[in-house]
């Protein structure tokens, strides 16, 4: 099965939540975030999870995880800003679909405090 690497910044309470998965899936949308937005670069993973996650909370975790590429093949990459600032929209409706095609577990690779 070919697979996507995708990346994904991530604070605490998200960690905690994916943790409790099994490392697995990633929770539910919260009411005011209609869309999932995986990344597909490390380099702007790191400087949210840096700049953002940090102030947030304290703690920012770059995460990487491997998506099925077929059924990822549905979602069109979106730039959101530059160049290389790509993520996949997946609908908040359409996140337990998506979790079903992860394949592996979702990794912690860099942290940042």
């Amino acid at each position: 099965m070919e697979t996507v690497t995708l990346w994904r910044p991530t604070g605490p309470h998200e960690l905690a939540l994916v943790e409790a998965s099994g490392w697995r899936a990633w929770p539910p949308r919260l009411s005011d975030q209609p869309i999932f937005y995986p990344v597909l670069n490390e380099d702007y993973t790191v400087r949210i999870a840096r700049d953002w996650n940090v102030k947030a909370s304290g703690v920012g975790y770059v995460t990487r995880f491997e998506v099925d590429k077929v059924f990822l093949d549905q979602y069109h990459v979106q730039q959101a800003g530059g160049q290389t600032i790509l993520e996949y929209w997946i609908p908040a409706e359409e996140l337990e679909e998506f979790n079903r095609h992860i394949v592996g577990p979702i990794e912690v690779v860099r942290e940042f405090r």
